[in-house]
């Protein structure tokens, strides 16, 4: 019985991990293709592809603040 809860748990885990390299993935996907829409330069783009990539919520989060302010 206690293992399959920790089965059940682990592999709800897993799942949420796996969602959020996902998420992660999909919004510097977004936030590189918004930087090259917007006529940024592409080694502007490739910097906030690394920065959303390697810190997600911060990355996003000042690429947010400042996509507008260039």
């Amino acid at each position: 019985m206690m293992m399959e809860f920790n089965l059940t748990l682990l592999f709800i885990f897993l799942l949420f991990g796996l969602l959020l390299l996902v998420l992660n993935i999909v919004t510097s996907i977004w936030s590189y293709r918004d930087s090259r829409r917007k006529g940024k330069s592409p080694e502007f783009a490739i910097l906030v592809l690394l920065g959303t990539l390697f810190f997600p919520v911060i990355g996003l989060i000042v690429y947010l603040i400042i996509r507008n302010d260039m």
